[in-house]
């Protein structure tokens, strides 16, 4: 029988290790599990730790906060307080009549002919930290070689020093577009341009939130600087109308918008051999909806799940924290894994006199949130985006399914909602299950009737099971092993808790 941790933390990015590290603390026993070969996440992704130079941390917000946590997370594992596994997904979150939880796991680099990196990690509580992935929008050309996701561009650049191209054009809205153009640039790229959806001055549609973190106006003025001292031009309420390319990216055509981005000015070519595109974040609730936790949609149109004041969520025992309750950056997330932590701990009868550090942690949550909501508010997805398409346009690429075919799906089949959609048309039905897709094909389908995507239409593109792609030999044992009979720790798991939640 695997051993029974008191809580399993899912995700080693900035909330995952600030949960694992103040569990183990306050004397729980930890597992802590993640797809990476190493701590960090996508925020903290660098070079191999074994050959990393001192230069591999120009780039990082907050690089001493993660080294303080990963010096903790080393000394608590050789100590034996935290059971770290690394390079493994899990792929299926169940929970049996007692109320303990297994999750199964497969590694991320499978080896062939052997079995190892795939026994179950069984826990009393959990902590899932599954972070997010950059939002995509499609555009005419975005399937050419040479577009990529933002944070793509820069994964590849901090985890593997490698420039995804050598002109580059970094699209889209958000904050986030500044440390991708920045970071090329310092790599030795040209950025052609940062091209913005939105207006800077949306920062005063909530001054109060905006002032909230004041260290984001520190990043804030170094991006600019950097900016300039590259000579980047920063052009916003623009947005990358077409890109263009025969087998691959040549150019991107901008056009000047409207506040809801209604192309409203002239239209201009870029030379690019690398387009970046974000956003925001979707976040990866492919584990909590698997487990049946309520779900609910936040400021920036994303489906979020539901917790509480402590980080619970409605599933008992399970907690969730990072971007999964709600995108805001690095430092909240951190926060948040440490509430987590310390509401378990608590409740455990294991952390005496905790309620204090509850308090003060949970001030700096509502710091953090404030500001979240004054970003998204300053960089909300352009209403009008779906007039940037044309028939043409590929917006599902696993099944190669256009925005033609969801229009006659919308206009001549009926459909008015993201569920329809998906059964008539196709979207989301390939490989990525709707990852990429999915929030296109809600605001698609929303379009019609003039309004923006609601949870409902989020909630049927967001659960998956398994929630990665696994082996069917890992699926018929886990059948034969009679682990499918135990599933669900209110006897449903997968499609039937998505279904009786929202559907």
């Amino acid at each position: 029988m695997p051993r029974t941790h008191d809580v399993a933390v899912v995700g080693a990015g900035p909330a995952g290790l600030a949960a694992a590290v103040e569990a183990a603390d306050a004397g729980l026993d930890v597992a802590l599990v993640d797809a990476a070969a190493q701590p960090g996440g996508q925020f903290w992704r660098h070079y191999d730790e074994n050959r990393a130079r001192p230069e591999d941390r120009h780039g990082h917000h907050g690089w001493p906060a993660f080294t303080a946590l990963r010096d903790r997370l080393y000394a608590l594992r050789t100590a034996g307080r935290i059971h770290c596994l690394p390079g493994r997904q899990v792929w299926l979150a169940t929970r049996d009549d007692g109320g303990t939880f297994t999750l199964r796991v497969t590694p991320t680099v499978p080896t062939p002919g052997t079995t190892g990196g795939r026994e179950p990690v069984v826990a009393r509580a959990l902590i899932l930290c599954p972070g997010g992935y950059d939002r995509q929008l499609p555009v005419p050309g975005w399937d050419l070689p040479g577009v990529m996701a933002a944070g793509g561009v820069q994964a590849l650049l901090k985890g593997q020093r490698t420039l995804a191209g050598r002109r580059a054009v970094v699209a889209g809205t958000g904050p986030f577009l500044l440390p991708v153009a920045t970071g090329l640039a310092r790599a030795g790229a040209q950025v052609a341009a940062v091209v913005e959806a939105n207006a800077t001055l949306g920062w005063l549609r909530d001054p109060v939130g905006a002032v909230s973190a004041p260290g984001k106006g520190v990043e804030a003025a170094q991006y600019a600087a950097t900016l300039a001292r590259h000579r980047i031009p920063y052009r916003t309420r623009t947005v990358v109308r077409a890109v263009l390319g025969d087998g691959r990216v040549e150019a991107v055509r901008t056009v000047k918008t409207d506040r809801e981005g209604r192309p409203a000015g002239p239209e201009r070519e870029i030379a690019a051999d690398l387009v970046a595109l974000g956003w925001g974040f979707t976040p990866s609730l492919e584990l909590p909806l698997m487990l049946g936790a309520t779900t609910r949609q936040d400021i920036d149109g994303s489906l979020v799940v539901a917790v509480d004041e402590l980080q619970r969520s409605s599933i008992d025992g399970v907690y969730v924290a990072g971007e999964a309750t709600g995108v805001g950056g690095a430092a909240l997330s951190v926060s948040e894994g440490r509430l987590s932590a310390l509401a378990l701990a608590v409740s455990l009868g294991s952390l005496p006199g905790g309620a204090a550090e509850i308090r003060r942690t949970q001030a700096r949550i509502r710091r953090g949130r404030r500001f979240a909501h004054a970003m998204h508010r300053a960089y909300p997805v352009p209403a009008a985006w779906p007039q940037w398409l044309l028939d043409s346009t590929v917006v599902c690429r696993c099944e190669e399914v256009t925005y033609g075919e969801l229009r006659h799906a919308v206009d001549d089949l009926g459909a008015t909602d993201a569920r329809t959609l998906k059964m008539l048309a196709r979207p989301g039905m390939g490989w990525c299950q709707g990852r990429i897709c999915g929030y296109a094909t809600a605001g698609i389908a929303a379009c019609p009737s003039g309004r923006r995507p609601t949870a409902d239409d989020l909630r049927p593109l967001s659960g998956r099971t398994p929630a990665v792609p696994v082996p069917l030999g890992e699926l018929a044992a886990l059948a034969e092993g009679g682990a499918a009979d135990r599933a669900g720790g209110d006897s449903r798991t997968g499609e039937e808790a998505v279904n009786r939640d929202g559907e």
